[in-house]
Parts: structure tokens; sequence; C-alpha cells
């Protein structure tokens, strides 16, 4: 087919009659939409769509690397592991700068929600704002999340002045009891934890950012930065990745390209995703171009 190309500054653009692509190896970066669509959760305010948790790096500078890549402002971390008593000599907490970071804590571990609760309160008595991830996973070989006490956790939790965030299987029906206790977030999750094989949820996933009017945080099982594109492109509000930057060679190259997925992702969602085909369009007229010339 025939085509002309144009050069725009480093970028080059391609155009096929009337479409138009852009070659992303030369572009210069997009500017970022994160001053104007920014991350509202219960009220609060954040640049970055993509959460980060703590477990499995292999050191603090990996971790403080992913950290410093992404740009994340919301990082979680295992009360079971760190010692919110001395942060200085923790070495997750020491990664985490409180000026750029929100301490998100987590009740990774707990297997009741009485479990959780106590957790919640014992970070919060150290010193924690009152923001809570929520998990609880009986089940030791897939750590599916447990949605009865998730739930029973919750309401005690939010009634106790918590902001909770809860870690749930991509269950529609359970992310709207959640959010009618008064959840401010649900996070269901992609695939197992730390399973890296992406959005295996997908369906269920595109009915609970239908129908909720709480933020939608894609958790657990994003593998790879085209995950994180997908679930945003699906209408996500954002993604928590820890696994995959944790396995990564380069762990800062690794976090930026999944924040910059991130962020793709949700522009091509605000941009409007033309819809799937069964059968061919064709991007160019097939007649009146040439119509009148002769070879």
């Amino acid at each position: 087919m025939a085509h002309a190309i144009r050069y725009t500054g480093n970028c080059r653009v391609f155009v096929t009659f009337g479409k138009i692509g852009v070659c992303a190896s030369k572009c210069k970066p997009m500017k970022t939409q994160q001053n104007t669509d920014p991350l509202v959760i219960a009220g609060r305010t954040f640049r970055s769509r993509m959460m980060v948790g703590t477990g499995k790096f292999p050191s603090t500078d990996a971790l403080r690397e992913s950290l410093e890549g992404c740009d994340s402002e919301i990082v979680t971390v295992a009360l079971r592991r760190a010692d919110l008593k001395n942060p200085n000599a923790d070495s997750i907490l020491s990664a985490i700068d409180p000026k750029r970071h929100l301490l998100l804590p987590n009740t990774s571990g707990a297997r009741t929600a009485d479990e959780a609760v106590r957790l919640a309160k014992l970070a919060r008595s150290m010193g924690c704002e009152p923001w809570v991830k929520l998990e609880l996973t009986p089940e030791p070989r897939y750590l599916l999340p447990d949605p009865i006490e998730t739930l029973r956790a919750a309401e005690m939790l939010i009634k106790d002045g918590f902001i909770v965030l809860p870690y749930i299987q991509a269950d529609p029906i359970l992310a709207k009891r959640l959010e009618e206790a008064g959840a401010a977030t649900v996070m269901p999750l992609g695939a197992p934890i730390g399973s890296n094989r992406g959005l295996r949820t997908r369906d269920m996933i595109r009915i609970i950012i239908e129908q909720s009017n709480i933020p939608v945080v894609v958790d657990a099982g994003l593998g790879a930065p085209s995950h994180a594109a997908e679930a945003m492109e699906l209408g996500a509000d954002a993604v928590l990745v820890n696994t995959a930057l944790a396995d990564a060679r380069d762990y800062r190259a690794m976090a930026r390209a999944f924040a910059m997925a991130t962020e793709a992702g949700r522009a091509a969602y605000l941009a409007g995703l033309g819809p799937e085909r069964n059968a061919a369009e064709a991007s160019s007229p097939l007649t009146g171009f040439l119509d009148g010339h002769s070879a």
C-alpha cells in the first residue's frame, strides 16, 4: 500500500491514506497526564497510578532502584515483615521516603478477620496513617483471598476509622458489597499472587470496573508492562506491581517500563479505543481516489 512519511522533530509519523501512526522508537515522550488526570482515593490525590509492593526484592538497593524508576507514590509493606518501631534500621522501610511515598501497611499473612484487624490496629498504634491494604489469604498454595473474612474485616476496620483497600478475587458481587460497606477501593486480582500470568480474570474485572463507583486497582499477577497497559485500557484506575519488578534483571528499567505502560494504558482508555471487528475493514478507500486517472 502506498504511504508517505513525515518527520516532526525526532518523531517519525507515517500516513496511509488518512490513517496516522507513530514510530515509537524515535518519539519524544508524550506529555504526562498525571497532573491533569490524578488518581483520587478517599479524597487524597496521587500523581502516579502505579502502586508498588515490597516483597521478594533481593536487596534494599533493588527496591530503591524500582521505586526511583517508576516514581510510585503508594508503597505497600507487609506488617509481618517490617519493623515499624525502627524504620531506619529496617531494610525495607529504609528504602521508602516518607516525603514521597504513602506507606500502605498490608495484612499479608492474616488468615482471619480478627488477625487482619489486629495487624491494622498495630500499625496505627506505631504511627502509620490509618490506611490499610486488607489481605486475607488462608489458602497457602494459591494465596487466594477469603471473600467472607475480607468483607467482615473491612466492615470492622471501616467502623474504626480506617481507609480500607481490600485485595479480593475478581468477584463483582463482593466488590459491590465492599463498596457499600465503605471501602476506599477494591483491588481484584489479575492472576494468583506472584504468578506473572497477566489478566486471567479480565472479563470479571471488566464487570467490576463497569459497576464500581470507587477506584478499581488491579493487583497480583501482572508480570509484564503489557499486562499493566491492558488493565488500564479496560478502565482500571490503577495497578499494583511487585513480583515482576523483583524478578527483573534491571530493576529501575523494568519499573520505568511498567510506569510508562500504566500511563499509556490510561491515555488509551481516555482517548477511546476503537471497537473490535469480526471482519476486515479497509483503512483506505477502494474507489474514488484514482478515478479519472489512467495507467
